[in-house]
């Protein structure tokens, strides 16, 4: 249907805007919660934390409070000293893929994982603060199922992002995977943080077209947020000699990732978590952005690496400066641009 010239708005162009859908989510958010709806996972008890026999963090640094805990994140976030104080989650959990994770089942049956799923999502919604947001990565067969628990518990839904890379891995039966969701929500969207000036990159405008009408904005000239797929350089699969590499670390995500997270849903000094911390890329970053952060680890072993990585090696340092472009084609050359060069020269 095409849309209908309104001139009742004042707006240039006046085109009607429409509500959108993240007003339209908020505003439903309550109704979710008095809806039964009910998911595989449903018929499995919930999971009863256990206090752990220490909440000590296991490694531990200043400047900025930087922790990592080792447990179950079930019980960990269930007694939590900061629980209903964290500023951002962001969460990377086990895919039941049947990795060979040390002391954990990766193979579940369905039902099983999805109710560890809720659980843990349920503890991470505790310990969020009224303004928090949370971030979760996951592939697309989970990806529907939390998004469906997450609305059922109040929450409402920012943004369904998709980080795509070109390495997949290979396969001739189906289709490559070539992306991973990243479901972005949060407890209140009037109060939550965002930060989207300190995220911008090159609008394809200016980056394709050296469209003059970007540059006449009165401010962020040539500049756009993001879209909500993410691709572009450093942005692939960490793998092989990559600089950022934790050797014997699974579905380790690249720092840029994170490095947008972070920047979009915190403040410096804020508190960031991450209740499975793997390779430590969330602390990491988070630690060099100037946020504290707690990084929740069931492997021991995992979090020696994850800290030596915090502490040691630190976020790695690119080559880029400035804000990069995410545009698919190569810049093009105008009559307008052909004519300002032919006069310089």
């Amino acid at each position: 249907m095409a849309e209908r010239k309104n001139t009742e708005f004042n707006r240039p162009g006046g085109y009607a805007m429409p509500t959108g859908a993240t007003a339209l989510q908020a505003r439903d958010a309550k109704s979710y919660l008095d809806a039964d709806i009910r998911l595989f996972g449903d018929a499995v008890d919930a999971h009863t934390p256990k206090k752990p026999r220490s909440l000590k963090p296991k490694h531990e640094t200043k400047n900025p409070h930087t922790q990592v805990i080792i447990g179950d994140c079930r019980d960990v976030l269930a007694h939590l000293p900061s629980k209903g104080d964290v500023d951002l989650i962001f969460a990377d959990p086990p895919f039941n893929w049947d990795v060979p994770y040390e002391n954990w089942d990766d193979g579940m049956a369905r039902r099983e994982y999805e109710r560890f799923t809720f659980d843990w999502l349920d503890g991470c919604i505790d310990a969020l603060a009224p303004h928090g947001s949370l971030w979760v990565n996951i592939p697309d067969d989970t990806a529907a199922e939390i998004v469906v628990h997450l609305k059922r518990r109040g929450l409402t839904m920012i943004n369904w992002c998709v980080w795509h890379f070109r390495f997949g891995q290979n396969r001739s039966s189906s289709f490559i995977m070539s992306k991973v969701h990243a479901l972005y929500f949060c407890k209140n969207s009037a109060t939550r943080i965002w930060n989207g000036d300190d995220i911008l990159e090159l609008s394809d405008r200016a980056a394709i077209y050296s469209d003059p009408r970007t540059m006449a904005k009165d401010t962020n000239k040539g500049m756009r947020v993001p879209m909500d797929v993410w691709y572009g350089k450093y942005w692939g699969r960490i793998q092989g000699n990559n600089k950022e590499r934790r050797h014997q670390h699974h579905n380790q995500i690249p720092e840029v990732y994170l490095e947008r997270v972070i920047k979009a849903c915190s403040n410096e000094g804020d508190l960031v978590l991450d209740p499975f911390l793997g390779s430590g890329t969330t602390c990491t970053v988070a630690r060099a952005l100037k946020r504290r952060s707690i990084g929740i680890e069931y492997s021991a072993v995992n979090a020696k690496s994850a800290w030596e990585r915090i502490t040691k090696v630190g976020m790695i340092q690119r080559d880029s400066t400035g804000p990069q472009s995410s545009a698919i084609f190569e810049p093009r050359r105008t009559k307008r641009t052909a004519l300002a060069t032919d006069q310089d020269a």
